[in-house]
């Protein structure tokens, strides 16, 4: 084993079973659930991969993946082990209570992966789904998973993990076809975004060419269920008003699931 994974494996990481982390989560969760028709949804949590570029920085790990791969491995598990220990005691708090669990790590860029999918396989997707299963044996609640970019070849292997959502659909990203993706996964996730184009079509396009293109992606997302309207992603400053208010007003005029429909 290297120095470097060694040092990794000691390296004194934070408590994720800190409890000063959780003091009054339980008691907001209820006063969500008892004063407002909102569903309870974590914050993202889970990051298990990204959390060691962050620490590495993404080149170093990219070569850490080709030439050190116990490095990744050293780090990789360590993440997972405080994500562990943070949902033991997030679940002991609100397991019962929450809807929706956020969790998240990008893994794909606009025209595929953002490294060997080999490398998933082998190292980072045993992760991910250890902790998947791990939240879904504590709490009844619906995992979402984010990830950018273009996640086609991704999907199947999320859907094995144990995923329920997928978020944020990026319709400009290679193979990323609201109508293929319905019809290939539409039974399997839900997906959570895929609204409108965030990258070309909300800052750029007119209020009546937002609207349009909001009515045709609910069209094709929202029959059967399984969907759930967002912006593909967060709202950028070049974005005129009149865009968001378009798409939002589409939004509501469409989105809507009604009993028996």
């Amino acid at each position: 084993m290297s120095t470097r994974a060694m040092s990794g494996r000691a390296y004194p990481f934070p408590r994720g079973d800190d409890p000063t982390r959780f003091e009054g989560l339980r008691e907001e969760a209820l006063r969500i659930t008892r004063d407002t028709p909102c569903a309870v949804i974590s914050g993202i949590s889970g990051v298990v991969y990204e959390i060691c570029w962050y620490m590495r920085g993404l080149e170093n790990l990219f070569a850490d993946m080709i030439e050190r791969p116990q490095v990744l491995e050293a780090i990789i598990d360590r993440t997972l082990q405080f994500w562990l220990d943070w949902f033991r005691l997030f679940l002991d708090e609100a397991g019962d209570i929450v809807d929706v669990i956020m969790i998240g790590d990008d893994l794909a860029g606009q025209k595929g992966p953002l490294f060997s999918p080999a490398i998933y396989r082998s190292i980072v997707k045993p992760r991910q789904k250890r902790l998947v299963q791990y939240i879904r044996s504590r709490t009844k609640a619906k995992i979402w998973y984010h990830s950018c970019g273009s996640v086609l070849q991704y999907i199947p292997e999320l859907i094995d993990n144990g995923v329920d959502a997928l978020n944020p659909v990026q319709l400009s990203a290679r193979g990323m076809d609201p109508g293929e993706l319905k019809k290939a996964f539409g039974e399997e996730i839900c997906f959570w975004g895929g609204g409108i184009d965030s990258q070309h079509v909300l800052p750029r396009a007119s209020p009546d060419e937002v609207r349009e293109q909001v009515r045709r992606n609910l069209g094709i997302f929202k029959p059967g269920g399984g969907y759930v309207f967002a912006n593909v992603h967060n709202i950028q400053a070049d974005v005129p008003p009149g865009n968001v208010i378009a798409m939002f007003d589409a939004a509501h005029e469409c989105g809507q699931y009604h009993p028996g429909a």
